[in-house]
């Protein structure tokens, strides 16, 4: 099709592809590949469009395997399952529990494709979990020369750990397998607590439950944490948050819709909001899918960064000086997730343990919100902690300093141009991030 505008999720980013395709089959796709090669055109696959940046975007080719989304075989003694590019986190949590089958971890959206969440390294939380790429056992790839290779950490392995978390420039992943476990259910406890005392306990809490995150609220001390375990009780719902949902969505995006009227109201909704939905404990316990899946409620711009675990207290306490220092209208949640250190070439947690620090400013009825001054800030200061952004999201890295950050940088390179030498896959944001501009 001609004409057609793509759009990422928060609207923030867009482009209209010279052709935009919707394959039903792996022969099309290579069609397609093959047709690109003859106009001497370039190829992108998108996904939902979730990504808060123009990793996907194109002037070229743009293929959508949405329509390939077959889930294509279920191991229940192996407990794997091998699917279509097109299926989404959200469609494989509708099928696995018939099978008495689960994801191990997930991130908080089930409306990504797990195509795009491998790559782009999408993770959840919890210090014996790595990404979403950690789970992957192995994956069909059609590469630039039109040929359809498996790769698995035994086969093809240095492509293999290429395209996990690759951002797509190594070929067109075509199915993937995954390893799962038995269904489970999860135990999710919520606390409040103050943002000193979390940091002064980080070690013990981190370790205290399986899955540990929390959110620090911007212009206070506040903090609401959840621990979340696997449990063999019953399921238990906690009755308001039907009531919270509706107060979280209606009424913030309002408000936060005034304040970009008055940047002055922000500290005050965020105190508010902390103690209408977060100051109480709670509980649940339910399906593992349903409780690692978080409303992202409305449009926003985002930034996340993976730092080493020992930098969590020093960057979090920087950030909330600069913030009180330049009394910036940063929106809340700052948002800290834990993922244990990975093998794969241009993960954000390759070799450490990692902590993820994800700011957002929310964009009320689609308006635009100023935020670069936060995001130069942010960016400043997790930097100079050693700092890796996550690919997905926004941030201003370019190739030469991604080559100082990751010490397997060269051999991606290597592995990505020895199967597309032409740079069939590749786009402007490809080109920042991979091609140093300055040789």
């Amino acid at each position: 099709m001609q004409g057609v505008t793509f759009s990422n999720w928060a609207k923030t980013y867009s482009c209209t592809p010279r052709l935009y395709y919707e394959p039903t089959r792996i022969e099309d796709v290579m069609e397609i590949v093959a047709k690109a090669k003859k106009e001497r055109r370039r190829v992108r696959v998108a996904g939902i469009g979730h990504s808060p940046s123009t990793i996907a975007c194109t002037d070229d080719f743009m293929i959508s395997l949405r329509k390939m989304n077959r889930i294509l075989e279920i191991d229940t003694k192996r407990f794997t399952v091998k699917f279509e590019a097109g299926v989404t986190v959200a469609q494989l949590n509708e099928t696995l529990p018939s099978h008495g089958m689960a994801l191990s971890n997930q991130g908080s959206i089930g409306d990504i494709t797990v195509a795009g969440a491998i790559a782009t390294g999408t993770h959840g939380t919890g210090v014996a979990f790595g990404t979403i790429c950690s789970h992957v056992l192995s994956v069909d790839l059609l590469l630039a020369s039109e040929k359809i290779v498996e790769c698995s950490r035994d086969v093809n392995s240095d492509i293999f750990h290429a395209t996990m978390c690759g951002l797509g420039a190594t070929g067109i992943l075509l199915s993937a397998t995954l390893q799962c476990e038995p269904a489970f259910h999860l135990h999710q406890r919520q606390f409040s607590s103050t943002l000193q005392e979390v940091l002064d306990n980080l070690e013990s809490l981190v370790n205290s439950s399986e899955h540990f995150r929390f959110c620090w609220y911007p212009h206070t001390e506040n903090v609401v944490y959840w621990k979340n375990s696997r449990t063999s009780r019953p399921p238990v719902k906690c009755g308001s948050w039907f009531w919270d949902y509706a107060i979280g969505y209606y009424s913030l995006e309002f408000m936060y819709w005034l304040s970009s009227f008055f940047p002055s109201l922000v500290p005050s909704i965020a105190k508010t909001y902390f103690n209408l939905l977060y100051k109480h404990p709670r509980e649940v316990i339910d399906r593992s899918d349903k409780v690692f899946s978080f409303e992202c409620l409305f449009k926003q711009y985002v930034m996340e960064w993976a730092i080493p675990r020992r930098e969590t207290a020093s960057v979090l306490l920087q950030l909330k000086k600069w913030i009180e220092e330049s009394k910036f209208p940063a929106h809340f949640p700052v948002e800290v997730r834990f993922v244990k250190a990975e093998e794969f070439f241009l993960s954000p947690a390759y070799d450490r343990d990692s902590c993820y620090i994800n700011i957002v400013m929310y964009r009320p009825y689609g308006k635009d919100i100023s935020h670069h001054e936060y995001w130069h800030a942010f960016e400043k200061i997790v930097l100079s902690a050693g700092g890796r952004p996550h690919w997905a999201k926004d941030h201003g890295i370019r190739a030469k300093e991604f080559a100082g950050m990751y010490p397997r940088f060269g051999k991606y390179l290597q592995v990505r141009e020895s199967v597309d030498p032409n740079g069939l896959f590749l786009n402007e944001y490809l080109e920042h991030v991979l091609v140093d501009e300055s040789k």
